[in-house]
């Protein structure tokens, strides 16, 4: 099968359906714009895991116009890979490792609190706008010690830069990226400045003084990685809990065995995070000839890993109370999604991605346990971070 179209306009609204053809296509297709598209649980995983597959990143062109967007990219530990992305990886996880995770939990529970405190429950409230969106850069606003009230020209900044991760975009997407990038960047700076002369107990204090054998974080590193811990941080946790709470909200049997205490919010998170994927797609580079699943990538060649697809393989999800891979459930157990990735790049964030989310919706479920959906959710026009423009829902 040579004919995949990774940008058809059926993967907007529903791409289940047709991530299932071309997995029961085979494990390794051809999509049209040349690139290898990994369908199932086995390849996907064995693309993520091999050495040999892996970010390499390309300027987009031209690099004149773009240099500010290639710049933040170039330096982040995303798009390296060894000696750069090992020694940049060991840096970030050591200035996590300073109990910053723990520091934010009590926080993002008084944040959580203070924010469902204020919603209006007479009407239909749009829970992501009130809620899920400003929460995840509240909670990086804090993590990095810049203030909360910056928070719209984060959000702004991040979108405006996630928004070049879909499938051909378009000038005016490219325009914006730039702006955001350039201004995003400009920002970071001035923290970084401030917090030299004024070191703090915030995560890019620590991400300053962080050192190991070869040294620490150029300032371009410095900026690059504050930019993707927003990003990453941002966009995944506003999709997962949107997806996620639709999925509830459209299985309410689901939705009432964790309201009763049957189910804990955190085991529910998993099925949360598999059911719906919030990134469907992520691109690995072959560095040299490569066999997955019998097909062989040459160097130079890339995979496209779909990542929805491979949560709802059925050789490896369909085993749960009697519920198949496209079925919801909540209680599942094991849930061995590729939701936070494999391999070297597995998501390093995971562990506050986890405390946050089970914590925003915990403390949602607890205060309204009788939420309902108030109308249909509009989705965002994007495949490759899938969520809701809106999510509208009564409380009470």
């Amino acid at each position: 099968m040579n004919d995949v179209d990774l940008s058809a306009r059926e993967l907007l609204d529903d791409p289940y359906p047709l991530l299932a053809q071309w997995r029961a296509a085979g494990p390794v297709l051809r999509a049209l714009d040349g690139r290898w598209v990994a369908t199932t649980h086995a390849s996907v995983s064995a693309t993520l895991r091999h050495r040999a597959m892996g970010r390499i990143w390309s300027d987009w062109q031209p690099a004149e116009r773009m240099e500010p967007f290639n710049t933040l990219h170039r330096h982040q530990l995303m798009e390296n890979e060894p000696p750069e992305h090992t020694r940049m990886r060991r840096l970030l996880a050591g200035a996590f490792a300073k109990g910053h995770v723990e520091r934010m939990r009590p926080r993002i529970e008084e944040l959580a609190d203070s924010m469902l405190e204020r919603l209006d429950a007479t009407g239909p409230v749009d829970i992501l706008a009130a809620y899920a969106e400003p929460m995840p850069v509240f909670v990086i606003a804090d993590l990095l010690g810049v203030p909360r009230e910056d928070h719209v020209r984060l959000r702004d900044w991040s979108q405006a830069i996630v928004h070049m991760y879909e499938q051909g975009v378009d000038d005016a997407t490219r325009e914006a990226a730039v702006r955001a990038s350039a201004d995003f960047a400009a920002y970071t700076r001035e923290v970084i400045e401030m917090r030299r002369v004024h070191p703090g107990d915030d995560l890019v204090s620590d991400l300053i003084a962080e050192r190991d054998g070869t040294g620490g974080f150029s300032d371009d590193e410095l900026v690059a990685t504050v930019v993707l811990l927003l990003n990453a941080g941002h966009e995944a946790s506003v999709n997962v809990f949107g997806n996620g709470l639709s999925s509830l909200l459209t299985h309410p049997d689901q939705l009432a065995r964790i309201t009763s205490g049957e189910v804990g919010v955190a085991s529910a998170l998993e099925e949360l995070i598999r059911f719906d994927a919030p990134l469907q797609l992520f691109e690995r580079t072959a560095t040299q000839d490569v066999e997955i699943e019998g097909v062989v990538v040459q160097a130079g060649e890339r995979v496209a890993c779909l990542m929805g697809s491979a949560n709802r393989d059925a050789s490896v999800f369909g085993d749960s109370r009697e519920r198949g891979a496209d079925a919801f459930d909540v209680s599942r157990d094991p849930n061995p999604h590729v939701g936070f990735g494999l391999g070297r790049h597995f998501c390093l964030g995971a562990p506050l991605a986890r405390v946050e989310l089970e914590i925003t919706v915990r403390r949602l479920l607890e205060r309204y346990p009788n939420i309902s959906p108030a109308a249909t959710p509009p989705r965002r026009p994007t495949w490759v971070l899938r969520g809701f423009e809106a999510l509208p829902v009564t409380l009470s």
